[in-house]
């Protein structure tokens, strides 16, 4: 999709550019905001894939559309990663530019400090295996485990009500459909009958019709402001729990390094009387790994203050963005009911005297 970069940052290239993205861009944005933000929700992409009938159509086309604008408008409009490289590479780069840094860092060869890391994981996991650790300790305060809880709370009833929104959108347009179709029927209906019941059953089709174009239109209403800014909200979760899963895998990295700091402490307090040739070299290591402990702790801590400040941010949005998806529902559902019952009640009398004559 061709996409255009306004800002007024003196670190990027002028005010206006105008570039050509793929899906897998967007996604390579994504994935490098993810890796290098730990603690930040990273807003969420749209889905990749769709049922294959709907693909290629307008609607699907325009629901991703919109989709990728806001994913990338919430990403400029945030104070820290709006600063990000990756931003000013995936705005600014053209076609060329992107793909080698898309296939420099999503390709099949990975960079050495990737292999080092995959190492250093295997290697991990299999020391657990073999010794048998019991399951990693998580982080329980009474705070963490109320906002672990409340999350989940909120995946379910976003999930559950945007499932009834889609419902709502599929039942407008089925009536619609319906309404057009008994339309249809009713006028063929009157030209059997001829005369008076004609002109009335006409009318009657007339408006049957009218309405099926008014609900399918607020289906499409329901659809872009009612239905996809819940499941949007469905997907930001998703990126909390992402940035917790990043809060838990520091935890765990900041616990264990701190026991092991402390046994080697009590160990190095040991040696320093029974062996005190090897003192030296233990005494080394052991500060080694009390920097690697105390880094990890500011690492932890650093993702705990994001995360903090990311939820403020995120429940200021959500209550502006959900409270606007209600007001355009309620505001779309009252005028759908005043334009029916006004049709309907237009017809009346004609229906009234043709009853009676």
């Amino acid at each position: 999709m061709a996409l255009m970069a306004l800002t007024n940052l003196p670190e990027f290239e002028g005010p206006e550019k105008i570039v050509i993205r793929r899906y897998s861009d967007f996604e390579w944005l994504h994935d490098r905001l993810a890796e290098r933000y730990k603690g930040i929700f990273i807003p969420p992409l749209p889905e990749k894939n769709a049922v294959e009938k709907f693909r290629f159509s307008k609607e699907f086309i325009e629901l991703r559309r919109q989709a990728l604008d806001m994913f990338v408008n919430r990403i400029a409009s945030h104070p820290e990663l709006k600063q990000s490289e990756v931003l000013r590479v995936f705005l600014q780069a053209d076609e060329e530019k992107m793909d080698r840094a898309r296939s420099y860092e999503t390709g099949i060869f990975k960079r050495p400090a990737d292999f080092l890391q995959m190492f250093k994981d295997v290697q991990s996991k299999v020391s657990d295996v073999v010794l048998g650790k019991e399951k990693p300790v998580e982080e329980s305060t009474p705070e963490y485990e109320k906002l672990k809880n409340y999350i989940f709370e909120l995946e379910n009833h976003l999930a559950e009500a945007q499932k009834q929104a889609y419902r709502l959108v599929k039942r407008h347009r089925e009536l619609g459909q319906s309404l057009a179709e008994f339309g249809k029927a009713i006028k063929l209906l009157g030209a059997c009958e001829g005369d008076m019941m004609e002109k009335v059953f006409s009318e009657v089709g007339s408006k049957s019709e009218m309405l099926s174009i008014k609900l399918q239109r607020e289906a499409d209403n329901l659809l872009f402001n009612f239905e996809e800014p819940l499941k949007d909200y469905v997907r930001a979760v998703q990126s909390i729990k992402a940035t917790m899963m990043d809060r838990a895998n520091a935890f765990r990295q900041h616990f264990d390094l701190d026991q092991e700091r402390k046994y080697k402490e009590l160990n190095l307090e040991k040696l320093k009387f029974m062996n005190p040739e090897k003192y030296a070299e233990a005494e080394s290591e052991f500060r080694e790994l009390k920097a690697d402990s105390e880094e990890a702790t500011k690492k932890f801590e650093h993702i705990v203050r994001l995360m903090n400040e990311e939820l403020a941010r995120f429940q200021e949005q959500k209550t502006a963005d959900i409270g606007l998806a209600f007001h355009e529902f309620a505001k779309g559902q009252a005028k759908l009911a005043k334009d029916i019952a006004d049709a309907w009640r237009s017809i009346l009398p004609k229906l009234e005297a043709c009853s009676t004559s």
